[in-house]
């Protein structure tokens, strides 16, 4: 006969922080020119995974979608310059997986009734962090968040990472070649990285500003 135990079963959380931690989430350090690039070797690599592209805007929405398109990747992207029908028929499309990548934006992010979202790709970081939390939230903690990161973005990112309270695992893109201009910013940045935790380095820099 089992013992008996006085242990409480663990709570889980269903806020969009906790939600956050507990899905997976990768960040890639990118320049801006090089994004569309790595966008593009990620996509072809990642055997038609369901995947969501979230930019800033609608107008590089249509143009990563177009883009993608001329390297042979069927995408599309919807916007608040569509259509309701349209909206409609790619969510359907892609709930029915006869489209597999949709670029869109967070202003028409939350009101598609998407399914089965296995990769989300934060091609541009939000510069609101509560806006990153509603994108994960979507995973429903089974699918993966991508954060491409260039270094105008690191404030967008501190900002998130203070809010989740731990850093984002960091992590190159196999097999993918940045230009020689990168190569050398990214040393660069090595070097004059401090050691100090990012979430820690955020929670500091807000110390001093209430001071």
């Amino acid at each position: 006969m089992p013992k008996e135990t006085n242990k409480l079963p663990t709570k889980i959380y269903y806020d969009p922080h906790s939600v956050a931690r507990r899905t997976k989430q990768i960040i890639h350090e990118v320049e801006q020119h090089d994004k569309t690039a790595m966008l593009t070797h990620i996509i072809k690599n990642s055997s038609n995974m369901k995947t969501i592209i979230i930019t800033k805007s609608k107008r590089k929405a249509d143009e990563i979608s177009s883009y993608l398109k001329t390297q042979n990747i069927n995408s599309s992207a919807i916007h608040g310059n569509h259509r309701a029908d349209q909206l409609e028929a790619a969510v359907k499309a892609f709930n029915e997986s006869t489209l597999n990548i949709l670029i869109t934006t967070d202003m028409i992010l939350q009101s598609l009734n998407l399914t089965n979202i296995q990769q989300l790709i934060n091609y541009d970081l939000p510069s609101e962090q509560k806006h990153y939390f509603s994108r994960v939230i979507l995973l429903k903690e089974l699918g993966e968040s991508l954060l491409f990161v260039s270094p105008d973005e690191q404030n967008y990112l501190d900002a998130i990472e203070f809010v989740l309270k731990q850093e984002i695992p960091k992590e190159e893109v196999k097999d993918f070649t940045p230009s020689p201009l990168t190569s050398l910013k990214q040393v660069s940045k090595m070097k004059d990285q401090k050691k100090k935790p990012r979430h820690k380095k955020m929670k500091a820099k807000k110390e001093s500003q209430t001071k």
